[in-house]
């Protein structure tokens, strides 16, 4: 009738409640990106104007990170729903230890390499993009790494698949677009493996939300086997393809040195991580079964990894592709964790990705800067470098010590834990792989470390004769800070968590815990009742 009334009780359908203001910082690192990237947009022929403009909202976006993380940590896991419908029928942002460190990072990593793009990105790269295709990227990256929706996930994907489209060719040049399409084909088939997976999870539970998926899991009878099985199969390929996993690794050392090296930089650092981390949500938060079903498949493929990566780093003389496969090694040691499982395992895999991150892109960076002073990606050309620029050389020297796993810096812990966790599961095996590729990948290093460093000029010259010809080559374009604080900041991040490992060690492990014993997420997502 016209003059009655209904009253509605929202609260059976919608969260009434005032959300407090500092939760809000869940959803900051995605509107400060696609406002930093819309704007840089907009002003894209001001191209002195975009690296002021793409690093003020970079630095924003590492603040934001940082309160978030901070949050976390005081107050526990944070769930915001969109558009306030209760859970599981609003799309969810649940951030965690495990999320909020990475995205911390992710955004560290970003600002880092925004800075190295000042002055390694010329005039056209700016007015074709970089910048809002950088802080576009980081929109997907922390999207990933803080949703609590699984297609919300491949969301996400979608987002810093399209945008490293665009850094991957900016310069237009015929080994760009190669490398693109390459890198296109695979990355296609993967987010189709990843769409047909999700479909078919949502048919067995009818819910796309992590925890509600869970719980229903947990309460499957034959989790691991049936159609299940064949969900967490695709959902394995469809992740291993993109985080480089053997055998879909070959993609990767095909494409990762055809960019600007700073995008090969942000590449190397991020892309494969936002891969790993969608196999610890999903086989370690979602499926645990099916993980324990899969374990010694797992388990090989990381083996695998290992061992392509590192064999393959020793194959190259094309600093940018030896990089490539250093990247697919350490992205065997992170399958490693998830092949073990347990908390120690996924902590480790956990510290190890932060490493990797940070290490990764700075060795790229680093290799940008031996071609400045070099002259040359190629090994076979370079040399004297030591000479060139000492300083310059033990920064090197840092680097390739860690992602080798040596001490005292910031690769050697996380390979100790996921040596020790592979023991304690009677996976000695795989302790041996970690152990055998840290090995072989100290002699690529240490490989690098000779011919470019230590020998006093090029293949086929006399020692010395071209270092002292060539030794103020790139002095103008290593002018200033650019070059310089970028790298020294993630240097000195790699000597931190080296002989200070106490912090990262406490964050790894709480993330870790929270996906190996849900219950925290789950309550923060359905209150008591999860």
């Amino acid at each position: 009738m016209a003059g009655s009334s209904v009253t509605v009780d929202l609260s059976q359908a919608m969260i009434t409640a005032h959300v407090a203001a500092a939760d809000w910082l869940v959803v900051a690192p995605s509107l400060i990106t696609i406002l930093g990237g819309s704007l840089c947009l907009m002003l894209r022929k001001h191209t002195s104007l975009q690296p002021k403009l793409g690093n003020a909202f970079l630095g924003l976006l590492v603040l934001a990170n940082l309160a978030l993380l901070a949050r976390v940590l005081d107050h526990g896991i944070i769930t915001m729903v969109m558009g306030n419908w209760l859970p599981p029928f609003g799309i969810a942002f649940t951030v965690d230890t495990l999320g909020a460190t990475l995205s911390l990072i992710a955004s560290i990593v970003a600002f880092c390499a925004g800075i190295f793009g000042s002055a390694t990105v010329d005039a056209t790269g700016r007015r074709y993009g970089f910048y809002p295709f950088l802080l576009l990227l980081m929109t997907g990256v922390c999207g990933a790494f803080l949703t609590g929706d699984i297609f919300n996930l491949y969301v996400w994907f979608e987002v810093l698949l399209i945008s490293s489209y665009g850094l991957l060719i900016l310069g237009n040049d015929r080994i760009q677009l190669d490398g693109a399409v390459k890198y296109g084909v695979l990355n296609l088939i993967g987010t189709n493996l990843f769409l047909i997976a999700t479909g078919l999870l949502y048919g067995i539970f009818g819910t796309l939300n992590m925890a509600d998926i869970a719980m229903k899991a947990a309460a499957l009878e034959g989790a691991a086997t049936g159609t299940l099985a064949t969900v967490a199969a695709l959902y394995f390929l469809a992740f291993a393809m993109k985080a480089a996993a053997f055998p879909v690794n070959f993609w990767l050392p095909a494409s990762y040195h055809t960019p600007n090296v700073v995008v090969s930089a942000v590449f190397a650092g991020l892309l494969t991580k936002v891969g790993v981390y969608a196999l610890i949500r999903v086989f370690v938060l979602i499926l645990p079964e099916s993980r324990a079903y899969m374990a010694d498949v797992i388990a090989l493929v990381a083996i695998a990894t290992l061992m392509t990566g590192a064999i393959g780093a020793l194959a190259q003389s094309e600093v940018r592709r030896l990089l490539g496969y250093v990247v697919i090694a350490g992205i065997g040691a992170m399958l490693a964790g998830v092949a073990v499982g347990s908390t120690l395992a996924v902590s480790g895999a956990v510290f190890y990705a932060v490493h990797s991150i940070i290490v990764m892109t700075a060795l790229y960076m680093a290799a940008g800067v031996m071609k400045l002073i070099g002259g040359s990606y190629d090994l076979r050309k370079l040399g004297g470098l030591y000479n060139k620029n000492a300083a310059f050389a033990a920064v090197f020297l840092v680097l390739a010590f860690a992602v080798s796993g040596l001490p005292p810096f910031s690769g050697f812990w996380p390979k100790i834990i996921l040596v020790d966790a592979a023991f304690a599961d009677g996976r000695a095996w795989l302790a041996a792989a970690i152990l055998l590729s840290g090995f072989l990948t100290t002699l690529a290093m240490g490989r690098v470390w000779i011919f470019a460093f230590w020998r006093g000029g090029p293949e086929g010259t006399p020692d010395g004769e071209l270092a002292t010809a060539t030794a103020t080559e790139g002095s103008a374009s290593l002018a200033g800070g650019a070059i310089w604080v970028p790298l020294g900041i993630l240097t000195a991040l790699v000597i931190y968590f080296g002989l200070q490992p106490e912090w990262m060690l406490e964050l790894s492990t709480q993330g870790a815990s929270g996906v190996v014993e849900p219950l925290g997420y789950l309550r923060s997502v359905f209150g008591e009742q999860g």
